[in-house]
This record gives structure tokens, C-alpha cells and sequence, in this order.
């Protein structure tokens, strides 16, 4: 391969890891709150039965993994029924990429936890 060939190969890989190293944090952060919620079911000690508990312990656990630019309101919503949280995460992230090109990563999921 020549010179040439290498430098497009080089610049082919850098921008696959420039993007991979925007998004990969979203991801875990999307992992994280998965975790913190479901959570709720597996964790006896807690006690969460109201739904303010619910996004208190979702509040706190956004403090303790330092996910801050998340407006847990917007994205999270609960509801409570037959001794149920029927929690549904819906949100979306964007990363500018190069000028007016930007990623965007939508995540959308719905939880059913027993309460306790």
C-alpha cells in the first residue's frame, strides 16, 4: 500500500474512533439508569411504594454515576399501578460531529418493577 493509502486508511480509523468515543458514553450512561431502576424491584431495603420515592431513588442514583445533563422529569415517566411501576424512559442525545453534522442517539424503553 502506499503512502497515500495509509493516510486514508489512518483517517478512516480516527474518524470511526472520534465517533465511537462520542457515543460510547451516552450508551453507558443509558445502562446505568437501566440498572438504578431496576433496581427498585431487586432491592428489599429500599422501600420505594410512592412514586415520588421512585424518582428520588432514580435522582439519586443520576448523583452517584455523575450523569448530570439529564432532565430526569422529561425523560422519566411513572406510573403506579396494581402495586406496580410502570416506569418509561424516553430521551435522546445529541453530539455535534463535524459543522452542522450531528449524532444522535435516541433511547426508549419501558420497565415494569413490583413495588414493595
Amino acid at each position: 500500500m502506499s503512502v497515500l493509502g495509509w493516510l486514508l486508511v489512518l483517517a478512516v480509523v480516527a474518524f470511526l474512533a472520534s465517533t465511537a468515543f462520542k457515543v460510547i458514553p451516552h450508551y453507558l450512561d443509558f445502562f446505568s439508569l437501566e440498572k438504578i431502576i431496576t433496581s427498585v424491584e431487586t432491592e428489599k431495603a429500599l422501600e420505594i411504594r410512592t412514586i415520588p420515592d421512585f424518582y428520588s431513588h432514580v435522582s439519586k442514583g443520576l448523583q452517584v454515576n455523575g450523569i448530570r445533563d439529564l432532565d430526569l422529569r422529561d425523560a422519566l415517566t411513572v406510573t403506579l399501578e396494581n402495586n406496580e411501576f410502570q416506569a418509561h424512559l424516553k430521551y435522546e442525545k445529541r453530539e455535534p460531529l463535524i459543522e452542522n453534522l450531528d449524532l444522535v442517539v435516541r433511547f426508549d424503553k419501558e420497565f415494569r418493577v413490583r413495588a414493595q
